[in-house]
């Protein structure tokens, strides 16, 4: 059998009348930037979030850059990231001119643990931006608390956790602000590129409609200088549809997710450890692996499509070999370790079993 990875293909085919009759009705607007598709999105996302406000742009890197420069981020300021995540939490800093400051990942979550940020904290420090990796939302209470102490803004990374609560609690709507990612492979995924800044706060709002379209609120007023990046008519009347189905796939997830960890039964794996605070949405279903090339070779030869969430800690990126940095030994073990299963909303159960199955043969052909 052949398991592929991801396939948004059965996803989008469920709902393709619905899709095409968005994509229509923009064609038929005649305005393409902008628009009521998009302020009708951002609505309904802000009230689906819990918040009071949503500003969609052109992808979650310019989500965390635009929120990082309307709270006054910039040149010589430090801000705490999670040592072990995807490289945009870090781009995202450096391009405002700030310096991200490492933290090691918490060993059963693999988020960012809080117990080790308070001894990173210097004056310089301006704000706490944890990621809700793989789905699953980082410990917001002891990272605000931190955060409160010290006088820190937090602003989410929930590029990968639209739906995912904590305590309750829908992310995006956990701190000061957030941003995320509508990038196609995402819960709740755009067919292109894009993203969104979540808030409570009104004037960071218009801070951030003002940055992402030239610096202007006002056609050809430019009161600062801004950037071009816009969610599109087309993206957002897609995301529109989408959101409607957000739970739903999201549901979807979690019994696929839940069905790995009830069955995987395999002594060169660790699963996915959920603490009692977290709803995940499971965005990713990632395993630590003993052997983990020789675990990738022997499930490819059977068919089935894994990834890894992630090769190479940011800090160790060409972009970053210039910078000092202090060893970190866990983030370096998950890079070894770590890879992706395949998990998407309706993935066919004969597939989901098919994976249990190879995956509970593995250890008489990877150790021998």
């Amino acid at each position: 059998m052949k398991v592929n990875f991801l396939d948004l293909n059965l996803y989008h085919k469920e709902i393709e009348g619905e899709l095409s009759d968005a994509v229509s009705r923009v064609m038929a607007s005649g305005w393409y930037i902008m628009g009521s598709e998009l302020e009708a999105f951002e609505e309904e996302f802000a009230n689906y979030c819990g918040v009071e406000h949503c500003v969609g742009v052109g992808n979650g890197l310019d989500a965390l850059r635009l929120l990082l420069l309307a709270y006054g981020i910039g040149p010589g300021d430090e801000v705490i990231v999670p040592a072990h995540t995807f490289i945009a939490t870090w781009l995202a800093v450096s391009q405002v001119g700030a310096i991200p400051i490492p933290i090691e990942p918490d060993t059963k979550t693999y988020n960012i643990d809080p117990k080790k940020i308070e001894e990173a904290i210097t004056l310089k420090t301006k704000a706490i931006l944890p990621v809700h990796l793989y789905g699953q939302p980082a410990d917001m209470d002891s990272i605000n608390n931190i955060a409160k102490k010290h006088g820190l803004l937090v602003i989410e990374d929930a590029a990968q956790a639209q739906g995912a609560k904590y305590k309750g609690t829908r992310s995006c709507s956990l701190a000061n602000a957030a941003a995320t990612s509508f990038y196609p492979g995402k819960n709740l995924g755009a067919c292109g590129d894009g993203g969104a800044v979540l808030t409570n706060s009104k004037d960071v709002a218009e801070k951030v409609r003002s940055l992402r379209n030239y610096g202007s609120l006002i056609k050809y007023q430019h009161d600062e200088l801004g950037f071009n990046s816009r969610l599109d008519e087309i993206q957002a009347a897609l995301l529109r549809v989408k959101l409607k189905y957000l739970d739903f796939m999201n549901e979807s997830r979690f019994k696929i997710a839940k069905f790995y960890s009830a069955n995987i039964r395999s002594s060169i794996l660790t699963l996915p450890f959920v603490p009692e605070f977290a709803d995940p949405v499971w965005h990713l279903y990632v395993v630590k692996a003993k052997f983990r090339k020789k675990l990738e070779v022997y499930l490819r030869d059977e068919g089935i499509s894994t990834m890894i969430h992630y090769p190479t800690p940011p800090s160790y990126q060409g972009c970053y070999l210039t910078q000092s940095y202090d060893p970190q030994p866990l983030s370096e073990q998950l890079s070894e370790q770590v890879l992706s299963l395949p998990l998407y909303p309706n993935m066919p159960e004969a597939a989901v079993h098919y994976v249990v199955d190879i995956l509970n043969q593995a250890n008489k052909f990877i150790e021998s």
